[in-house]
């Protein structure tokens, strides 16, 4: 079941609907790693995302920030790996339906019927959710709004746009510490506060940080953010109301995200607390929905790409018996593939 034909759904008018095997949603690096899958598992599959662009989160984001925890990769950048990724799934001729957010989700018997923001349908024999935290919004600090896009920022994307800069990171989470150790040989001067002694980063990451040049400064929390046109500095304040100032051509915001699931809330799933739920083959509360990566979740997940690459072949092998009648769930080594 492939190809694409007009119409319409649910009072939309419809530009297409595109009919594919397997619809996944979401194109970051586990989405595309699924639509690599479903091509080896012989079905037609299209990828919709909210992004007008693959890689999700990682391109959005941390296209320059190194990633460890990906097999055959002692480190690869966020970009690297998704371009990678997206050359892997090509053999499966994905159709790419970008920048259409889906707003609506309905299970029949033998496929399940999805709508977008711009009316485009998508009809699979099965689906495989795999949005990442959803939509996000970054959290900002409690004073300098004012300045967002005149030098406060809470990303990274482009490292080397900070090149002679002092800079000065504010949080204590992997993003934080990741982006102060990325800085800090672009950069004049890399300051990092915390409000507490304790990081929450990865120990590893926290180990690099402390053997790097950065300034770390401890408990301390963001008073003021000062300047004119632009950025010139922060005050910074303890918790015994000392303050200690610091000159800055750009301030990182990284207090981390809201995520929020959006109309994935409105379907029916049965959710972890901020995660869809799903059985031990991926399969969610929604006959012929799977879900795989960081929207998804049970109480022993480890959230890690890597896992959710694993995920990701998990629910496409599990999904081939709906696909394609007969087919085994199991479809033995890669390297008995003849084709």
């Amino acid at each position: 079941m492939s190809g694409a034909v007009s119409g319409a759904v649910s009072g939309l008018v419809t530009r297409e609907v595109v009919e594919v095997d397997l619809v996944v949603v979401g194109a970051g690096p586990v989405g595309l790693y699924a639509a690599y899958y479903a091509g080896f598992r012989g079905m037609t599959v299209a990828v919709v995302d909210a992004l007008d662009q693959v890689g999700g989160q990682t391109t959005a984001m941390y296209p320059e920030k190194l990633v460890y925890d990906v097999a055959g990769y002692a480190a690869v950048k966020g970009q690297h790996l998704v371009d990678a990724l997206s050359e892997q799934a090509a053999g499966a001729k994905p159709h790419y339906v970008l920048g259409e957010q889906v707003v609506d989700l309905v299970t029949a018997p033998d496929h399940v019927l999805l709508t977008t923001s711009e009316g485009t349908t998508l009809r699979g024999r099965a689906v495989l959710l795999a949005a990442g935290i959803g939509s996000f919004s970054p959290r900002p600090l409690p004073t300098g709004g004012e300045y967002v896009g005149r030098g406060l920022v809470h990303f990274v994307p482009r490292p080397d746009e900070f090149a002679g800069a002092d800079v000065v990171v504010v949080g204590g989470g992997d993003s934080a510490v990741d982006w102060a150790v990325t800085l800090e040989p672009v950069a004049r001067r890399v300051t990092l506060v915390h409000r507490r002694d304790d990081f929450r980063a990865h120990e590893a990451s926290v180990a690099r940080l402390r053997a790097s040049t950065v300034e770390i400064l401890t408990p301390l929390e963001v008073g003021a953010v000062h300047g004119g046109d632009r950025v010139t500095g922060v005050t910074l304040v303890g918790a015994d109301g000392a303050t200690v100032h610091r000159d800055a051509d750009v301030v990182v915001a990284a207090l981390g995200f809201k995520a929020d699931l959006g109309p994935l809330k409105r379907w029916g799933l049965d959710l972890d607390r901020r995660q869809v739920a799903v059985d031990r083959a991926q399969r969610t509360s929604l006959p012929r929905v799977f879900a795989a990566g960081d929207c998804c979740g049970h109480p022993d997940k480890v959230t890690l790409i890597s896992v959710g690459f694993g995920e990701a072949a998990t629910a496409v092998n599990h999904a081939a018996p709906l696909v394609h009648a007969g087919a085994p769930v199991v479809p033995g080594h890669s390297s008995d593939d003849q084709q």
